[in-house]
Protein backbone atom coordinates (compact mmCIF):
# COMPACT_ATOMS: atom_id res chain seq x y z
CA UNK A 1 0.00 0.00 0.00
CA UNK A 2 2.46 2.45 -1.27
CA UNK A 3 1.84 6.29 -0.76
CA UNK A 4 2.30 8.80 -3.37
CA UNK A 5 1.63 12.57 -4.21
CA UNK A 6 -1.22 13.13 -6.50
CA UNK A 7 0.15 14.37 -10.13
CA UNK A 8 -3.04 16.30 -10.73
CA UNK A 9 -2.52 18.31 -7.17
CA UNK A 10 -2.23 21.34 -8.75
CA UNK A 11 -4.58 20.99 -11.31
CA UNK A 12 -7.93 22.95 -11.69
CA UNK A 13 -10.68 20.56 -11.58
CA UNK A 14 -12.95 20.20 -14.69
CA UNK A 15 -16.21 19.60 -14.54
CA UNK A 16 -17.42 15.85 -15.45
CA UNK A 17 -20.29 14.33 -16.33
CA UNK A 18 -22.12 12.60 -13.76
CA UNK A 19 -22.40 8.80 -13.76
CA UNK A 20 -25.24 8.44 -11.99
CA UNK A 21 -28.59 6.49 -13.18
CA UNK A 22 -32.47 6.16 -12.93
CA UNK A 23 -33.97 3.59 -14.38
CA UNK A 24 -37.96 3.38 -13.67
CA UNK A 25 -39.93 0.32 -13.02
CA UNK A 26 -42.11 -0.53 -10.14
CA UNK A 27 -43.25 1.39 -6.91
CA UNK A 28 -40.88 -0.19 -5.33
CA UNK A 29 -37.38 1.64 -5.67
CA UNK A 30 -33.66 0.55 -4.96
CA UNK A 31 -31.08 3.62 -4.22
CA UNK A 32 -27.72 2.00 -5.27
CA UNK A 33 -24.51 3.54 -3.46
CA UNK A 34 -21.20 3.00 -4.62
CA UNK A 35 -17.61 2.86 -2.75
CA UNK A 36 -15.03 5.38 -1.45
CA UNK A 37 -13.61 6.55 -4.33
CA UNK A 38 -15.70 4.10 -6.84
CA UNK A 39 -18.48 4.81 -9.04
CA UNK A 40 -21.58 3.97 -9.93
CA UNK A 41 -20.35 1.37 -12.25
CA UNK A 42 -19.97 -0.64 -9.95
CA UNK A 43 -23.60 -1.09 -9.19
CA UNK A 44 -24.42 -1.26 -12.38
CA UNK A 45 -24.64 -5.39 -12.10
CA UNK A 46 -26.96 -5.46 -9.45
CA UNK A 47 -28.93 -2.77 -11.11
CA UNK A 48 -29.83 -4.43 -14.08
CA UNK A 49 -30.49 -7.31 -11.91
CA UNK A 50 -33.04 -5.51 -9.36
CA UNK A 51 -34.59 -3.52 -12.36
CA UNK A 52 -35.23 -6.71 -14.66
CA UNK A 53 -36.75 -8.11 -11.28
CA UNK A 54 -39.23 -4.81 -11.48
CA UNK A 55 -37.38 -2.50 -9.43
CA UNK A 56 -36.95 0.75 -9.79
CA UNK A 57 -33.52 1.87 -9.69
CA UNK A 58 -31.18 4.62 -9.18
CA UNK A 59 -27.45 4.98 -8.67
CA UNK A 60 -26.04 7.57 -6.82
CA UNK A 61 -22.54 9.70 -7.51
CA UNK A 62 -21.22 10.77 -4.49
CA UNK A 63 -20.12 14.13 -3.79
CA UNK A 64 -16.19 14.31 -5.31
CA UNK A 65 -16.35 11.23 -7.07
CA UNK A 66 -15.72 10.06 -10.54
CA UNK A 67 -13.13 13.06 -10.77
CA UNK A 68 -9.70 13.77 -10.00
CA UNK A 69 -8.11 13.20 -6.48
CA UNK A 70 -8.72 17.51 -6.13
CA UNK A 71 -12.00 16.65 -6.25
CA UNK A 72 -12.78 14.27 -3.79
CA UNK A 73 -10.13 15.36 -1.31
CA UNK A 74 -12.36 18.78 -1.49
CA UNK A 75 -15.65 17.05 0.04
CA UNK A 76 -16.23 14.87 3.42
CA UNK A 77 -18.30 12.53 4.60
CA UNK A 78 -21.03 14.86 5.57
CA UNK A 79 -21.55 16.14 1.71
CA UNK A 80 -21.03 12.17 0.66
CA UNK A 81 -24.01 11.83 2.89
CA UNK A 82 -25.65 14.77 1.91
CA UNK A 83 -25.30 12.90 -1.50
CA UNK A 84 -27.32 9.88 -0.40
CA UNK A 85 -29.86 12.04 1.11
CA UNK A 86 -30.96 14.01 -2.04
CA UNK A 87 -30.88 10.83 -3.88
CA UNK A 88 -33.55 9.21 -1.45
CA UNK A 89 -35.45 11.95 -1.82
CA UNK A 90 -35.54 11.91 -5.13
CA UNK A 91 -36.18 8.18 -5.50
CA UNK A 92 -38.89 9.00 -3.03
CA UNK A 93 -40.93 11.24 -5.08
CA UNK A 94 -41.36 8.17 -7.99
CA UNK A 95 -42.02 4.81 -5.52
CA UNK A 96 -43.91 3.89 -2.41
CA UNK A 97 -41.13 1.44 -0.64
CA UNK A 98 -37.56 2.91 -0.75
CA UNK A 99 -34.79 0.91 -0.05
CA UNK A 100 -31.47 1.44 0.21
CA UNK A 101 -27.95 -0.80 -1.11
CA UNK A 102 -24.60 0.04 -0.35
CA UNK A 103 -21.11 -1.34 -1.20
CA UNK A 104 -18.06 -1.05 1.06
CA UNK A 105 -18.16 2.61 2.03
CA UNK A 106 -21.73 2.73 0.52
CA UNK A 107 -22.72 0.15 3.25
CA UNK A 108 -21.95 2.66 5.92
CA UNK A 109 -23.35 5.50 4.22
CA UNK A 110 -26.81 3.09 3.90
CA UNK A 111 -26.57 2.77 7.73
CA UNK A 112 -26.02 6.02 8.28
CA UNK A 113 -29.16 7.08 6.53
CA UNK A 114 -31.19 4.56 8.41
CA UNK A 115 -30.10 5.59 11.42
CA UNK A 116 -31.33 9.68 10.54
CA UNK A 117 -33.74 8.48 8.62
CA UNK A 118 -35.89 5.15 10.11
CA UNK A 119 -39.24 6.17 8.21
CA UNK A 120 -38.00 7.41 4.81
CA UNK A 121 -36.15 3.47 4.39
CA UNK A 122 -37.95 0.45 4.07
CA UNK A 123 -34.68 -1.79 4.26
CA UNK A 124 -30.95 -1.86 3.53
CA UNK A 125 -28.73 -3.86 1.98
CA UNK A 126 -25.22 -3.63 2.64
CA UNK A 127 -22.75 -5.50 0.57
CA UNK A 128 -18.93 -5.33 1.94
CA UNK A 129 -19.55 -3.38 4.78
CA UNK A 130 -16.07 -1.63 5.83
CA UNK A 131 -15.87 -0.20 8.73
CA UNK A 132 -12.47 -0.91 9.58
CA UNK A 133 -9.70 -2.10 6.49
CA UNK A 134 -8.61 -5.43 7.95
CA UNK A 135 -9.09 -7.98 5.20
CA UNK A 136 -6.10 -10.66 4.19
CA UNK A 137 -4.28 -8.17 1.83
CA UNK A 138 -4.37 -5.16 3.91
CA UNK A 139 -0.62 -4.67 5.40
CA UNK A 140 -0.28 -4.91 8.81
CA UNK A 141 1.09 -1.23 8.73
CA UNK A 142 -2.89 0.23 7.39
CA UNK A 143 -3.31 -0.15 11.59
CA UNK A 144 -1.29 3.61 11.36
CA UNK A 145 -3.87 4.88 8.76
CA UNK A 146 -5.95 5.41 12.13
CA UNK A 147 -3.83 8.15 12.61
CA UNK A 148 -5.14 10.31 9.21
CA UNK A 149 -7.70 12.07 10.68
CA UNK A 150 -5.22 13.62 13.00
CA UNK A 151 -2.53 14.13 10.17
CA UNK A 152 -5.27 15.16 7.93
CA UNK A 153 -6.91 17.52 10.31
CA UNK A 154 -3.58 19.77 10.37
CA UNK A 155 -3.11 19.68 6.89
CA UNK A 156 -0.51 17.27 6.05
CA UNK A 157 -0.73 15.02 3.06
CA UNK A 158 -4.25 15.22 2.03
CA UNK A 159 -3.69 14.39 -1.70
CA UNK A 160 -0.96 11.83 -1.01
CA UNK A 161 -2.49 8.54 -2.16
CA UNK A 162 -2.97 4.88 -0.78
CA UNK A 163 -2.45 2.98 -4.06
CA UNK A 164 -4.72 -0.09 -4.50
CA UNK A 165 -3.31 -3.34 -4.63
CA UNK A 166 -3.54 -7.14 -6.19
CA UNK A 167 -6.22 -8.35 -6.15
CA UNK A 168 -8.15 -5.15 -6.15
CA UNK A 169 -11.07 -6.94 -4.06
CA UNK A 170 -12.25 -8.85 -7.39
CA UNK A 171 -11.10 -12.87 -7.54
CA UNK A 172 -12.73 -12.92 -11.48
CA UNK A 173 -9.60 -12.22 -13.41
CA UNK A 174 -11.23 -11.21 -16.74
CA UNK A 175 -13.40 -8.55 -14.87
CA UNK A 176 -10.44 -7.54 -12.79
CA UNK A 177 -8.41 -7.06 -15.96
CA UNK A 178 -11.20 -4.83 -16.98
CA UNK A 179 -11.39 -2.55 -13.92
CA UNK A 180 -7.28 -2.66 -13.58
CA UNK A 181 -7.20 -1.37 -17.14
CA UNK A 182 -9.63 1.30 -16.90
CA UNK A 183 -8.21 2.49 -13.77
CA UNK A 184 -4.38 2.76 -15.27
CA UNK A 185 -5.80 4.42 -17.87
CA UNK A 186 -7.23 7.03 -15.93
CA UNK A 187 -11.40 6.64 -16.62
CA UNK A 188 -12.09 7.26 -12.98
CA UNK A 189 -15.85 7.15 -13.82
CA UNK A 190 -15.76 4.20 -15.23
CA UNK A 191 -13.53 2.40 -12.51
CA UNK A 192 -12.84 4.66 -9.94
CA UNK A 193 -9.34 6.36 -8.76
CA UNK A 194 -5.97 3.76 -8.73
CA UNK A 195 -5.13 5.61 -5.44
CA UNK A 196 -7.13 6.70 -2.27
CA UNK A 197 -5.80 10.05 -1.37
CA UNK A 198 -4.98 10.54 2.77
CA UNK A 199 -8.29 13.10 2.82
CA UNK A 200 -10.62 11.07 1.87
CA UNK A 201 -9.63 8.15 3.93
CA UNK A 202 -9.68 10.61 6.70
CA UNK A 203 -13.36 11.14 6.31
CA UNK A 204 -14.03 7.86 5.48
CA UNK A 205 -12.46 6.64 9.19
CA UNK A 206 -14.31 9.43 11.15
CA UNK A 207 -17.45 8.24 9.01
CA UNK A 208 -17.04 5.01 10.01
CA UNK A 209 -16.68 6.02 14.07
CA UNK A 210 -19.60 8.19 13.93
CA UNK A 211 -21.80 5.18 12.87
CA UNK A 212 -20.14 2.45 14.78
CA UNK A 213 -21.47 4.14 17.83
CA UNK A 214 -25.05 4.29 16.76
CA UNK A 215 -25.77 1.33 15.32
CA UNK A 216 -27.80 0.20 18.19
CA UNK A 217 -30.04 2.85 16.50
CA UNK A 218 -30.61 0.97 13.47
CA UNK A 219 -33.57 -0.30 13.58
CA UNK A 220 -34.42 -0.88 9.55
CA UNK A 221 -34.09 -4.68 8.43
CA UNK A 222 -30.77 -5.25 6.91
CA UNK A 223 -29.73 -7.92 4.24
CA UNK A 224 -25.59 -8.51 4.93
CA UNK A 225 -23.94 -10.03 1.68
CA UNK A 226 -20.30 -10.35 2.30
CA UNK A 227 -17.44 -12.68 1.58
CA UNK A 228 -15.77 -14.72 3.68
CA UNK A 229 -12.29 -14.43 2.03
CA UNK A 230 -12.53 -10.66 1.74
CA UNK A 231 -9.33 -8.88 0.69
CA UNK A 232 -10.58 -5.96 2.32
CA UNK A 233 -12.68 -6.50 5.43
CA UNK A 234 -13.16 -9.67 7.56
CA UNK A 235 -15.66 -11.17 8.58
CA UNK A 236 -15.67 -8.79 11.95
CA UNK A 237 -17.10 -6.07 9.97
CA UNK A 238 -20.02 -8.63 9.78
CA UNK A 239 -19.57 -9.74 13.44
CA UNK A 240 -20.38 -6.16 14.50
CA UNK A 241 -23.13 -5.63 12.44
CA UNK A 242 -24.85 -8.56 13.90
CA UNK A 243 -24.07 -7.58 17.29
CA UNK A 244 -24.79 -4.69 17.50
CA UNK A 245 -27.69 -3.55 15.15
CA UNK A 246 -31.10 -3.81 16.25
CA UNK A 247 -33.37 -4.68 13.57
CA UNK A 248 -33.20 -8.30 11.82
CA UNK A 249 -30.23 -8.82 9.89
CA UNK A 250 -30.20 -11.82 7.48
CA UNK A 251 -26.42 -12.51 6.10
CA UNK A 252 -25.22 -14.19 2.84
CA UNK A 253 -21.71 -15.47 2.65
CA UNK A 254 -19.84 -16.01 -0.13
CA UNK A 255 -17.49 -18.33 -0.91
CA UNK A 256 -15.92 -17.61 -4.31
CA UNK A 257 -15.45 -13.72 -4.24
CA UNK A 258 -13.71 -11.21 -2.72
CA UNK A 259 -14.37 -7.69 -1.57
CA UNK A 260 -16.11 -5.53 -4.50
CA UNK A 261 -18.75 -8.08 -4.75
CA UNK A 262 -21.11 -6.38 -7.08
CA UNK A 263 -19.19 -7.31 -9.87
CA UNK A 264 -17.79 -10.56 -8.55
CA UNK A 265 -18.02 -13.93 -9.33
CA UNK A 266 -21.22 -14.55 -7.52
CA UNK A 267 -22.99 -11.40 -7.90
CA UNK A 268 -26.38 -13.28 -9.43
CA UNK A 269 -26.30 -14.32 -5.63
CA UNK A 270 -26.16 -11.09 -4.64
CA UNK A 271 -28.90 -10.30 -6.72
CA UNK A 272 -30.92 -13.39 -6.53
CA UNK A 273 -31.05 -12.24 -2.23
CA UNK A 274 -31.66 -8.71 -2.80
CA UNK A 275 -34.27 -9.46 -5.05
CA UNK A 276 -35.80 -11.47 -2.75
CA UNK A 277 -35.37 -9.31 0.86
CA UNK A 278 -36.30 -6.32 -1.36
CA UNK A 279 -39.40 -7.69 -2.37
CA UNK A 280 -40.72 -9.67 1.35
CA UNK A 281 -39.68 -6.12 2.61
CA UNK A 282 -42.15 -4.52 -0.09
CA UNK A 283 -45.39 -6.66 -0.06
CA UNK A 284 -45.24 -7.23 -2.96
CA UNK A 285 -48.98 -8.44 -2.81
CA UNK A 286 -49.20 -4.17 -3.53
CA UNK A 287 -50.63 -3.50 -6.91
CA UNK A 288 -47.82 -2.73 -9.19
CA UNK A 289 -44.76 -2.51 -6.37
CA UNK A 290 -42.44 -5.55 -8.62
CA UNK A 291 -43.46 -8.27 -10.45
CA UNK A 292 -43.27 -11.77 -9.44
CA UNK A 293 -40.34 -13.58 -11.66
CA UNK A 294 -36.83 -12.65 -11.67
CA UNK A 295 -35.12 -13.22 -15.23
CA UNK A 296 -32.44 -16.05 -15.65
CA UNK A 297 -29.12 -14.54 -15.61
CA UNK A 298 -29.38 -10.95 -14.43
CA UNK A 299 -26.09 -9.97 -14.71
CA UNK A 300 -23.76 -9.44 -18.11
CA UNK A 301 -20.62 -10.68 -18.90
CA UNK A 302 -17.46 -8.56 -17.37
CA UNK A 303 -16.79 -6.74 -20.81
CA UNK A 304 -20.53 -5.34 -20.46
CA UNK A 305 -20.12 -3.11 -16.95
CA UNK A 306 -22.21 -0.24 -18.43
CA UNK A 307 -25.29 -2.08 -19.36
CA UNK A 308 -28.98 -0.60 -19.88
CA UNK A 309 -32.08 -1.94 -19.06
Amino acid sequence: MPSVTSPDAAAASQPRPSQAFAWPGGRAGVLLVHGLAGTPTEMRFVARGLHAAGFTVHAVQLDGHCGSVADLVATGWRDWSRSVDAAIDKLAREVDHVFVAGLSMGAVLALERAIARPDAIRGVALYGTTFRLDGWAVPLYARLLALLPLVCGLGIGRERQVMERHPYGIKDERTRAWIVGSMLAGDSGAAGLLGTPWGALAEFIALSRHVRRQLDRVHTPCLVVHSSDDDIASLANVELIQRRVAAPVETVLLDDSYHIVSIDRQRDVLIDRSVQFFRRLAHVGDTGAVPAALPPTAARAPHELNPTP
